[in-house]
């Protein structure tokens, strides 16, 4: 089971970086600088990592390369260095037997939790997947992971996510299918358990403030269920961490403050209200009142996401676009993956330029320019 101390801070709602891999121009893992990235997240607020995951790239379980557990060793060893607890998440891929093995070295290594990809079992039903995803559970507690088939995920039926979250070790779920309507599947799913103990995680790079602001209800049992996502598990937030820091702290705060703007009140300058549709005021909350600059944000997150994950190629240059203002922040040398293939797609360093240049208040690079050097020493 989850440490009880973890489980609240997750509960709580952190940002999540999901770790890329730091390489040399030899595509060998360059170790001064996979530290110096785990150093980073943590200097900005982060309030834990996610290792071995999709954007660290899945190609390091392959035994000719065998990375794995140096990866997850080298982010533990800079976890362990930090001043307070972090939340410690390791991807778990494969089948049944790969993934029990795969729990058992993160369990080991000292992390809390498995972010338990189900793409290796695309021909599985929801018996077959559920089945796998009990026997992983009992050897560390899990984190579900919609991930969206764009990058290798399948679908995940409204039944099968009912079914996941009634096995007992699930702590949250990432949900990225960046999909809103399977999106809302997966949260009315754990709003119909009746479990509160599962933190829910946006993972969708497209939707990421919207999701974090907007409240999920549903009619259950002849009441009014309520869930919203606390936190992000995202490869967005691999870049640009101190700003997702303090954008996570902007929608924790709206999503608290409540009472100020009531329909019948009076709305602040610059803010949305839900129009008058036959609700009564105390239908509604602050969650239903969102600055107009919020609103604008989503944008300009969404759309700077666009060109670093490269969502106008099907997202075949999401990893490299990551590395790239990585590289340009000097905390990676280059953009070199293990799969000699994939890069920045052509017309991608041109929209990765344009979006830098409009929105030059999301990114990071005083921050990263001030303490460079202090995360970059051996």
């Amino acid at each position: 089971m989850l440490d009880p101390e973890i489980h609240k801070i997750l509960q709580q709602g952190i940002v999540i970086p999901a770790h890329p891999l730091a390489l040399d121009a030899n595509r060998r893992l360059d170790e001064r600088r996979q530290r110096a990235l785990s150093r980073y997240y943590i200097a900005a607020g982060a309030g834990g990592l996610a290792v071995g995951v999709h954007t660290t790239q899945f190609a390091i379980r392959d035994p000719i390369i065998g990375l794995f557990r140096a990866v997850l060793t080298i982010a533990a060893e800079e976890m362990d260095r930090a001043d307070g607890p972090l939340v410690r998440i390791a991807g778990i891929c494969g089948q049944t037997a790969q993934a029990v093995a795969e729990a058992e070295l993160i369990r080991d290594l000292g992390y809390h939790a498995g972010l338990l990809s189900l793409a290796a079992m695309r021909e599985a039903d929801d018996h077959q997947l559920i089945t796998h995803c009990r026997t992983v559970a009992k050897i560390i507690p899990v984190v579900g992971f919609y991930l969206q088939p764009a990058v290798g995920g399948r679908i995940l039926s409204y039944r099968f996510w009912r079914r996941f979250v009634e096995i007992e070790n699930v702590v949250a779920i990432k949900i990225a299918p960046f999909n809103r309507y399977q999106t809302i599947d997966t949260i009315r799913a754990v709003a119909e358990s009746g479990r509160e103990d599962i933190a829910l995680y946006t993972g969708n790079d497209d939707n990421i403030v919207m999701d974090l602001l907007t409240p999920y209800r549903f009619t259950v049992g002849g009441r009014s269920v309520e869930r919203r996502m606390v936190g992000g598990l995202l490869g967005h937030w691999a870049v640009w961490t101190r700003s997702a820091v303090e954008l996570l702290h902007e929608c924790h705060r709206l999503v608290a403050k409540r009472g100020l703007s009531r329909y019948l009140g009076r709305a602040p300058r610059g803010s949305v209200v839900a129009p008058k549709m036959g609700l009564s005021p105390s239908a509604l909350d602050a969650g239903d009142t969102i600055p107009a600059e919020m609103l604008r944000r989503s944008i300009e997150i969404t759309d700077a996401n666009a060109a670093l994950f490269d969502a106008a190629n099907g997202f075949a240059g999401c990893i490299a676009g990551l590395h790239e203002i990585l590289r340009r922040q000097g905390l990676f040398e280059g953009i070199w993956c293990l799969n000699r293939s994939e890069g920045l797609s052509p017309g991608q360093i041109g929209e990765i330029d344009r979006v830098c240049s409009a929105y030059p208040h999301l990114n990071d690079d005083r921050f990263v320019a001030e303490h460079r050097d202090e995360w970059l020493q051996a």
